[in-house]
């Protein structure tokens, strides 16, 4: 072995001459083959480097561009959204009036419906009365012409005295008059016969007219239903992933958003004691869906489910225990002084230096939520100041206990470390 590198590798001598004197140094094959090998080492080294230098850039573009994608999916889906919800309360407010005239509409019908029955019963009675007026007058008419027929007879045989004849010229009289009597009473009969038939005919319109507006309500009721259902799922689902109770959260937004009126306003009931009708049941939970939904907008707004960098970045490291320790948020790398903005509204509580931290921001937002910005390099804001989401906070650095520029994120719920990557997907999944 060495006498290959000997002859690899031969000694040489370096001469160095001055004035006065003569001086050599000299090279054997092992010098000569470390130095050979240092030197390759070193190429290789730099050839190395800028690959890996030449990757992550090329990895940091490529984020870059997803991120923006996602950020411009994001606000589109969020767009979409709000568009979707303010015509869905356009379409529940158009159908609670249309059900209001429904309403009103079946009402007005029932109260002619009312007043036709009543009409229909007065006439039968009417009509019964004059019946028995009817048949009593032809029994005095037929009783009238059975005298003046035997007057009559007496007369033609006997003769009649001025006072008989009196009496004859009287029932004469009497005979006419309940003749046009009767007339009159049967053409009164003809009228309210006619007018009961328009009566029942009416009736039977307001019937028909009654089940088409149900049917159409019904159809109204199942498409409102159907969209709400699509709608709220995915909210629920969002903050059921972000280890929120649902229930707690929606009572919290209530509290702050106590007003009541306007279209999503419930539909008020009987305080006698009577159970409201099945169309006002549905119609009421329909209201309460869509109140739900506006409930959660209200705290998907004040929730942090956005991430707190828009310029390019790289996750490099996530949230769990890592050389037995927990890492309570997630690590987000990108150049010295990049921006980092609040993730939801709040008010900072904490602003400057802490151990392991460095310089640290804290923001104190609604539902007992707190977000960590740790590591920054330069503090924008102070202690009580009111941020909103999006706004600059600081800028990334590398201070604390740190081993290159990134920034710390954490969020808290009621104290309690949670994974701030499953607020960013919960809102990545639904908006």
């Amino acid at each position: 072995m060495k006498a290959a590198v000997q002859r690899a590798f031969p000694e040489q001598r370096l001469f160095l001459k001055s004035e006065t004197e003569t001086r050599f140094v000299r090279l054997s094959s092992t010098t000569q083959l470390l130095a050979i090998s240092g030197s390759a080492v070193v190429v290789g080294w730099t050839i190395v480097a800028s690959a890996i230098l030449l990757m992550d850039t090329i990895g940091s573009g490529n984020v870059r561009d997803q991120v923006k994608r996602e950020q411009a999916t994001y606000e589109k889906r969020l767009n979409a959204l709000s568009e979707e919800r303010d015509m869905r309360a356009a379409e529940a407010h158009a159908a609670q009036e249309r059900f209001n005239s429904a309403l009103a509409q079946v009402s007005r019908m029932q109260s002619s419906l009312l007043e036709s029955e009543a009409r229909r019963a007065e006439l039968e009675t009417g009509i019964g009365l004059t019946q028995d007026t009817l048949r009593r007058t032809i029994d005095e008419r037929d009783t009238a012409r059975d005298e003046a027929d035997t007057l009559q007879t007496q007369l033609d045989v006997a003769g009649l005295s001025d006072s008989e004849k009196g009496r004859m010229h009287d029932a004469e009289n009497t005979l006419d008059y309940l003749s046009a009597a009767l007339d009159t009473t049967a053409a009164e009969r003809d009228i309210m016969a006619g007018q009961a038939a328009e009566a029942e005919a009416f009736a039977e319109e307001v019937i028909n007219n009654r089940r088409t507006v149900e049917m159409r309500n019904e159809q109204i009721f199942t498409q409102l239903e159907d969209a709400l259902a699509i709608s709220v799922t995915p909210l629920d689902k969002m903050f059921r992933a972000a280890g929120l109770d649902t229930d707690n959260l929606l009572n919290a937004v209530r509290k702050g958003y106590s007003g009541q009126g306007g279209p999503l306003t419930p539909i008020t009931f009987s305080t006698k004691g009577q159970q409201p009708d099945p169309d006002s049941a549905r119609a009421n939970g329909i209201l309460d869906k869509l109140d739900r939904m506006n409930l959660y907008r209200i705290a998907a707004q004040k929730a942090p489910f956005a991430l707190p960098l828009k310029d390019a970045f790289r996750f490099t490291s996530g949230f769990g225990h890592r050389w037995g320790r927990l890492h309570a948020g997630t690590d987000f790398a990108a150049s010295y002084g990049t921006p980092i903005y609040a993730t939801a509204d709040g008010v900072v509580t904490h602003a400057g230096w802490q151990s392991g931290y460095g310089r640290l921001v804290k923001i104190q937002h609604e539902f007992g939520i707190e977000t960590r910005y740790a590591h920054q390099s330069k503090i924008r804001v102070k202690v009580g100041q009111r941020v909103s989401r999006g706004d600059r906070i600081g800028d990334m650095g590398n201070s604390g206990r740190s081993t290159g520029t990134h920034l710390h994120y954490e969020v808290r719920v009621g104290g309690k470390a949670v994974n701030p990557m499953t607020y960013i997907k919960a809102a990545k999944d639904v908006f």
